[in-house]
This record gives structure tokens, sequence and C-alpha cells, in this order.
């Protein structure tokens, strides 16, 4: 039997109980990776790791609130510490505040889509850079947004934070190439996710990208030749929902 692209490579998958992250976390795991599961929800977490065995796969459950360093620092520690090493770092975990002009919004709320979308990233990828430069390479991939390039009305702070997470990845990337540390940025469109029903409202779901899409373009960028560097996929659904 031939071996799998990612045979014996570690990976870590935020978000990963649903929609794209539970999505990334299958593909990478039927391409031979050991996917360490995190998020906040432990149920949803049980659930993908058995759907994970299940496909003959191998998944272990790290329930991690991203917003917390202390719990992201656990993560990447506990990782490295069980399987002497971390080749793949997946950054999903996010959450969309839509419908009211920013003028509108609540401070608090503002405050928790940066936390989540923008800080937890930082907080990772800090984390995971040292066991990756003291291994001599690996891969950070950040999941964002079209909507860091385009204007969303009334999606002010979601789309301020994939822009933001836009200038972090292009400028960790120069940072950690010379260390073999690949960084890239995933841009889709409208995903038929529960996480902004209201983006989803009258268009035809069948038609919008869904999270295997996006698990498919994930897989792309770990599996691709070793000398080559993708930095950035937009992703848009061949037609308009």
């Amino acid at each position: 039997m031939a071996e799998l692209p990612l045979q014996e490579q570690v990976a870590i998958v935020t978000g990963a109980g649903a929609g794209i992250g539970r999505a990334i976390a299958l593909r990478l795991a039927e391409l031979g990776a050991t996917v360490a599961l995190a998020a906040r929800n432990s149920a949803r977490l049980a659930a993908v790791q058995a759907e994970v065995a299940e496909r003959g796969g191998r998944a272990h459950a790290w329930p991690t609130d991203v917003r917390s360093l202390a719990q992201v620092e656990a993560l990447i520690r506990g990782v490295v510490e069980t399987h002497g090493r971390l080749d793949l770092l997946g950054n999903n975990a996010g959450i969309g505040r839509f419908g009211a002009p920013l003028h509108e919004m609540a401070p608090e709320a503002w405050a928790e889509t940066m936390e989540t979308n923008l800080r937890a990233v930082y907080y990772a990828i800090r984390a995971a850079a040292p066991p990756m430069i003291a291994r001599g390479g690996g891969q950070i991939i950040n999941i964002a947004s079209l909507a860091g390039h385009n204007p969303v009305p009334g999606a002010a702070a979601y789309a301020a934070s994939k822009a933001g997470l836009h200038g972090l990845t292009v400028s960790v990337a120069e940072e950690l190439r010379g260390y073999g540390i690949r960084v890239s940025l995933v841009c889709p469109g409208s995903v038929d996710t529960d996480i902004a029903p209201q983006l989803t409202a009258g268009k035809n779901r069948a038609r919008m990208l869904q999270p295997g899409d996006i698990a498919h373009v994930v897989a792309m960028l770990a599996t691709q030749a070793p000398r080559s560097f993708i930095s950035e996929v937009l992703i848009r659904p061949t037609q308009k929902p």
C-alpha cells in the first residue's frame, strides 16, 4: 500500500467541532495525519474524533478556548509532548457578528470578534512557531474570508478581523520563510455553515461553497511540492448562489 502524503505528520485544527474545521480535520486524517481537534465544545470534538476513527484515521480531542493564551499554549505544548512534533497548524476558529452597522455594535461584541478571529491566531502562531523552527519546518494555514477584501455592510468588525488576518499572515510568512515554515491564507466566499445564517437567507445553498471545498484547498496546500509556496487562495463558487 502506498504511503499517504501526510503519514507520520501531526496537525492541529482549531474550530474543529463543526463546519469548515470538521471538514479540514477529516480530510487531513484521510491523508494520513494525526489530527489534534481543538474547540470549546467537548461533545462536538468527541463526535468528530469518532468520525475520524470510523474512517480509519487518527485524531484526539483537545478542548481549548483559543481566546485564552494559557489554553493555546497548553494545546501546542501538549501536542508536541505527546507526538514529538507539530507539522501543520490550521487556524480556523472564528465567529461572525452580522446585521448591525458598526456604530450600533457593542464594544464587547467588537472585542470578542477580534479576540477570536485575530488575537487567537497570534497566540497559536506564537506558541507553534518555536517547535516548528526547532524541527526545521512546518506549515501554518489561516482561514480568513473574502470579507477581508470586499465590502460587507453589517459585518464591519468581521471584515476588519479578516483583513487584519491577511496582514498578519503575509508578514509572518516572511518572518518564518527562512526557517522552512510556509504560512498561507485561505479566503473563502460565503460557505454553507451555521456561522452566519443571515448571509445565507434567500440564497441557493446548493450553489454555495461547502465546508469540503475549503478542506480540499487546505489539503492542496498541505501536499504542495516542497519547493513551492502558495501564499493565498481566494475561493468563490462556480455559480452565484
